[in-house]
């Protein structure tokens, strides 16, 4: 399968390849990659965002700095791109019933809006079919 160019982050794959972590799966870990080289495009939904924000506060990551200058630093690459939260996103996720978890349903529909794979190892998004997903 090639390579795609444009691709949306779950939470979890932002924060594994921040902290350079071997978990990041080989082809999340490709497309990062691609990223840094400003050869694809990566979305960062609004609902990430605001996920590390509340995991960071709670100190279940370390951002080594406060959520605003983590994101600001990442947004100075061109190739990662804030995705904005649409009130069709909130439809989408409220009708997705294959999680509870408000933020993987409004990644999975920022995702869909989109019409572009979801960086992630969720084995609940996967297996939903809801969209695509490369890890």
């Amino acid at each position: 399968m090639a390579d795609v160019d444009a691709a949306v982050a779950d939470t979890h794959a932002l924060m594994y390849h921040a902290s350079g972590s071997p978990r990041l799966g080989k082809r999340a870990a490709a497309h990062f990659a691609r990223c840094e080289a400003r050869e694809a495009i990566l979305y960062v939904p609004v609902a990430v965002i605001w996920e590390v924000g509340l995991l960071a506060r709670g100190a279940r990551v370390n951002l080594r700095r406060p959520p605003r200058e983590f994101f600001a630093d990442l947004f100075t690459n061109p190739a990662y791109q804030e995705y904005v939260l649409t009130a069709e996103q909130v439809f989408d996720a409220d009708e997705l019933r294959f999680t509870r978890d408000p933020f993987d349903a409004l990644i999975v529909a920022a995702a869909r809006e989109l019409g572009l794979p979801l960086l992630t190892r969720d084995s609940d998004i996967a297996g939903s079919g809801a969209v695509r997903t490369i890890w």
